[in-house]
């Protein structure tokens, strides 16, 4: 009997280690089993973050980038030269790009809109003489460049060459009734207009500068050189009527209308500072006799100005490429 007890308990002992040894390997089978989760869930996370680290350096590649979904807001004066030039950097900023919208204003709310950050850029500032009181009076909220595009500008009183006995300004009272007392001028609020109303004071003339637009004044001296009519009126180079009609310039003994002019371009003040790569650009701008005025005759010829520039870009890659190095 005392035998039977001792087989007894040392079979009960031995169940007992059996079922203990078990359950440690279920503990360390289930802590097994929580390390993997724990890595597995680790490395998961790990690629997220890696995901997130790529899409933060995808985002700054564009860094410092000009091109943006903002629309640039570019003045345009209904003059020859300013609606072939303001077309053609459409033409350009378009392809890089950019969005550029052409508003239509004459010079002095031009300068009004660029004073009260309501334009962002205008392509034409003639000087130092033509549009100095532009400068004066809006230097300190206008950015003016000291860069010009055009370095051969001109502007004067003209008349036909058939005009033989008119070749000053000074001979011009003598001749005022072949002119009907009048000089044929354009906008009112152009520098030029301003220039030669203070022309008619320092040369004491009977003519009245009478304000139309370029369109009016170009049509009239159209239909004035058909006739063989005397007409004087205010005009510049680069122009593209020079090429249609044989006009002359009359002296300007005083110099009201100054020497050679250049060609700035205006912005509101910090564009420069948003569109750094753009405003370079216009720095490198520079365009000769020739360039300036194979673009105003393509956008002329053209059924659309924008057509007449994408021509004329298309044409002068070349060109192009210099002022928009990177």
């Amino acid at each position: 009997m005392s035998f039977n007890k001792k087989a007894l308990l040392m079979v009960l002992t031995a169940m007992l280690l059996i079922v203990l040894a078990a359950c440690g390997g279920d503990e360390t089978s289930d802590s097994e089993g929580d390390s993997e989760q724990t890595e597995e869930n680790s490395n998961n996370e790990g690629s997220e973050n890696d995901g997130e680290s790529e899409n933060s350096d995808s985002g700054e590649s564009n860094e410092g980038s000009d091109v943006n979904t903002d629309t640039i807001e570019m003045g345009q004066i209904n003059w020859a030269e300013n609606i072939a030039v303001t077309n053609m950097w459409k033409v350009i900023l378009e392809e890089q790009g950019y969005n550029v919208d052409l508003i239509n204003l004459d010079m002095g709310p031009t300068m009004e809109a660029l004073a009260n950050d309501e334009l962002d850029l205008g392509l034409e500032v003639w000087l130092p003489v033509q549009d100095a009181n532009y400068l004066e009076q809006y230097q300190d909220q206008v950015f003016f460049s000291d860069a010009t595009w055009y370095d051969n500008a001109k502007v004067g009183l003209v008349v036909p060459e058939y005009m033989e006995d008119v070749n000053s300004i000074e001979d011009l009272n003598a001749n005022a009734e072949k002119f009907d007392g009048e000089i044929t001028g354009f906008d009112s609020g152009a520098g030029t207009m301003e220039v030669a109303e203070e022309m008619i004071d320092e040369y004491g003339l009977n003519l009245e500068l009478m304000p139309s637009s370029e369109p009016a004044m170009i049509a009239a001296i159209d239909q004035a050189v058909e006739n063989e009519e005397p007409i004087v009126a205010p005009l510049w180079n680069p122009h593209s009527i020079f090429a249609k009609h044989d006009l002359k310039y009359l002296e300007d003994p005083k110099e009201s209308f100054g020497g050679v002019e250049k060609i700035h371009f205006a912005t509101r003040q910090g564009f420069g500072d948003e569109y750094p790569q753009f405003t370079q650009w216009l720095k490198n701008w520079k365009m000769n006799d020739t360039q300036i005025g194979e673009l105003m005759a393509a956008v002329q010829d053209a059924e659309e100005p924008i057509e007449g520039a994408r021509t004329w870009v298309e044409n002068n890659q070349d060109l192009i490429n210099e002022w928009i190095e990177q």
